[in-house]
């Protein structure tokens, strides 16, 4: 449960710093779920590149997981467009 709890809270943070970065707008929920797509979306390309396993518990693990992020809402405004 405590693990669960875990990844909820890193993922709002994650998310959170990404909205902030990309002038995104959204609420907790968002934030959790862009955060935690983000981290397996960045360490999945951080993996492909060579440059990090994406563990999100280490400094640059963040800053990788935080990237993802900050691409998953580039993709979705190409997407959906800006509002």
């Amino acid at each position: 449960m405590l693990h669960f709890l875990g990844w909820m809270i890193i993922g709002a943070l994650i998310g959170w710093v990404a909205s902030k970065v990309m002038h995104g707008k959204g609420g907790l929920l968002r934030n959790i779920i862009v955060g935690i797509a983000g981290s397996v979306v960045g360490g999945w390309l951080a993996q492909y590149a060579g440059i990090g396993s994406g563990n999100v518990w280490s400094i640059g693990g963040f800053f990788i997981a935080v990237g993802g992020a900050c691409l998953l809402i580039l993709i979705s405004r190409l997407i959906v467009g800006k509002k």
